[in-house]
């Protein structure tokens, strides 16, 4: 499939979809405390995403059973909610949600504290996943290459000691889920296919703090770190401009 450049009227639909995402993940944000299941999160997700009159992304979505994924500790993405996972202090969960407007994805993602008592280690993990996030959408703009945003990510991230994962990457999204081109949180400065004003971008990094190998479990979707690592994701869909990266997610 070809990279599809969207318009500005385009861009302002994805707009509005990618703020249903966010005000949703706020909400969320919210509920996540120790004795909460990650179904709980999930219940709360479908009525906020109904009640702003917009479509749940992931529900259904290659028969993926809900609207979030929601990934906890060593899970990487994909984690399906259940009444049976709940969250304790000093966990982690990764809150993945996607909605759809009037045809227009939006996509992202954050990581979540549970509780107060969260170990060094994994308060900076969530600090620098978040920071490499940044600095791949700093990398954005007309004329920059995919590689310059991989670079960018992977740059914050093992300059800290920790590691990109390779086996998922983030992704085009404009009427689809998933378009092309796909985007590497991880490659070469300069390399790769140049950017141009119209494309748009689910820039996600997922950062472990062992290994990057991951594995799906029997579920089919769950990807878990093979060292059993702790792991972070966070996500922005971004546009580009002809001034930089313009953030539909925020």
């Amino acid at each position: 499939m070809p990279v599809v450049l969207k318009s500005q009227e385009e861009i302002e639909k994805m707009q509005r979809a990618g703020r249903v995402v966010r005000e949703v993940l706020e909400l969320v944000r919210d509920h996540v405390r120790p004795g909460a299941t990650t179904l709980d999160l999930e219940r709360v997700a479908e009525s906020r995403i109904a009640e702003l009159g917009a479509r749940p992304a992931f529900k259904g979505y290659h028969g993926y059973p809900c609207v979030l994924c929601t990934s906890v500790n060593s899970e990487v993405v994909h984690g399906i909610p259940s009444k049976k996972r709940i969250l304790k202090e000093g966990d982690i969960v990764s809150v993945d949600c996607g909605a759809v407007i009037d045809g227009y994805y939006g996509d992202a993602a954050i990581t979540i504290p549970v509780g107060q008592k969260i170990e060094p280690q994994t308060q900076r993990l969530l600090q620098v996943t978040e920071a490499s996030l940044k600095a791949g959408i700093a990398a954005v703009k007309p004329g920059a290459t995919l590689g310059d945003i991989g670079a960018a990510v992977q740059g914050v991230v093992e300059a800290e000691g920790f590691s990109v994962v390779r086996d998922f990457v983030g992704h085009g999204i404009g009427v689809h889920m998933h378009e092309e081109p796909q985007v590497p949180n991880f490659g070469e400065a300069g390399r790769g296919m140049k950017l141009r004003a119209g494309m748009v971008l689910a820039i996600e990094p997922m950062v472990n703090v062992g290994k990057p190998d991951v594995r799906v479990l029997k579920d089919g979707w769950t990807a878990v770190t093979d060292d059993g690592s702790m792991s972070a994701h966070f996500e922005h869909t971004v546009a580009v401009t002809d001034t930089g990266a313009r953030i539909l997610t925020e």
